[in-house]
């Protein structure tokens, strides 16, 4: 089963260090050139900052690109990229920004200015994993159905819609390798009355502790 890990959506933070104001932005991309459009974007909102220093990795054909954008050699586009790979994320952009405050950092500095604003900025993006997951659909009495979403919650499953009629519809995705403990689950709690049905896979956001 292939999972990875990413950020959930685009966001930011910042902070200040010696009078210098770094900006770490992150969004979840999939290609070069929507990694390529975000960062033109943010180099757009602050055209006046000092540096705008970047990163990204993409899962697919394990891409790697960096930028210094002017500061020293090793000191900026490096320490953003090793934040990304550090965490083991993929598929996912950064950018820092820097107003210069008037005070040298140094080399040291920069590095650890530049990992800190990458690193804000991948918190506040939400790190999640992604898995293969089945989509699958249940019909339960209204009586069963605290009983259920307490199951798939419990297993780590996303409730992706709940109609309720005269019976409850749910659908939800989970992790392949858990469904078919689900199954059996929902088979001995319910003594054989509900059985799940599979309507599709695809990639979903999983309970990291499953």
């Amino acid at each position: 089963m292939i999972e990875y890990k990413t950020v959930e959506f685009e966001a930011h933070d910042e902070f200040e260090e010696k009078k210098s104001r770094f900006i770490g932005y992150v969004k979840p991309v999939k290609t070069q050139q929507e990694a390529q459009d975000f960062i033109n974007s943010i180099k757009s909102k602050h055209w006046d900052a000092t540096h705008n220093v970047s990163a990204y990795v993409l899962k697919d054909n394990n891409i790697q690109r960096s930028s210094d954008d002017g500061e020293p050699s090793g000191t900026a586009g490096v320490p953003v990229l090793d934040v990304l790979l550090k965490e083991g994320l993929v598929d996912v952009c950064l950018v820092v920004t820097r107003y210069f405050g008037g005070t040298l950092l140094g080399a040291g500095g920069l590095i650890r200015a530049y990992s800190h604003g990458s690193k804000i900025a991948v918190l506040a993006g939400n790190i999640i994993t992604m898995a293969e997951c089945r989509i699958a659909e249940v019909n339960v009495d209204y009586s069963f159905y605290e009983r259920l979403t307490s199951l798939l919650e419990g297993l780590g499953a996303n409730i992706e819609s709940t109609d309720f009629a005269d019976n409850v519809k749910v659908t939800f995705s989970i992790k392949e390798d858990l469904f078919e403990a689900f199954s059996d689950k929902l088979t001995d709690i319910s003594q054989g009355k509900y059985k799940a049905t599979v309507i599709g896979e695809k990639f979903s956001k999983v309970n990291k502790n499953n």
